[in-house]
């Protein structure tokens, strides 16, 4: 019986906090506030131009923060894009004057080795493995070591790749070096 009773008060208690009704704002609340912003909306885009600037009336959390005044236009020729990486303009500037380093030409001729020469065909093709033991197919043009060399020409076992050195006075002179494959001893 007296379990009846504490079941009773509890249905009783959770009947009696039901029926306080809502807590927080109902839907005809929020309809008034939508309404009275439009109104205030409509009376802000009637002002004349006369009136203080927008900037001066305006908080940093209201709606109207990027609200501008009439007539203005951004000119964005000549202006660095504030949304674009620095890395990315460094890169494009790089590609567009050939300053973008390649892996090959990270090392000297010397330090690389060539491997194999595909020369027979209608496109000679060399093999050439950097220190790192990375190794890279390489034709007629390919730029190699870090002295701008380009490869010049691919035979049955050499490979012939122009470098061009600048010295103290500022003179450019261009040497030929020859990469040979490495056969081994005794056999």
């Amino acid at each position: 019986m007296r379990i009846k009773a504490i079941g009773m008060l509890i249905a009783l208690a959770v009947l009696v906090s039901c029926d306080e009704g809502p807590t927080g704002p109902t839907t005809e609340d929020f309809s008034k506030e939508r309404e009275a912003l439009v109104a205030r909306q409509k009376v802000k885009r009637r002002a004349p131009a006369s009136a203080a600037p927008a900037a001066a009336k305006v908080g940093p959390m209201t709606p109207e923060f990027a609200a501008t005044a009439g007539g203005f236009t951004y000119e964005s020729s000549g202006v660095r894009d504030p949304f674009r990486s620095f890395e990315w303009e460094e890169k494009g500037r790089k590609a567009i004057l050939g300053n973008d380093r390649g892996p090959l030409e990270q090392y000297d001729i010397g330090q690389m080795s060539l491997l194999a020469v595909v020369w027979n065909t209608g496109v000679a093709r060399a093999l050439v493995r950097d220190p790192a033991g990375k190794s890279y197919i390489v034709g007629t043009g390919t730029r190699m070591g870090k002295n701008e060399g380009r490869v010049t020409n691919i035979n049955d076992n050499l490979v012939v790749v122009k470098e061009t050195y600048v010295d103290f006075l500022g003179q450019e002179t261009t040497k030929d070096i020859e990469m040979r494959i490495r056969r081994s001893e005794g056999g």
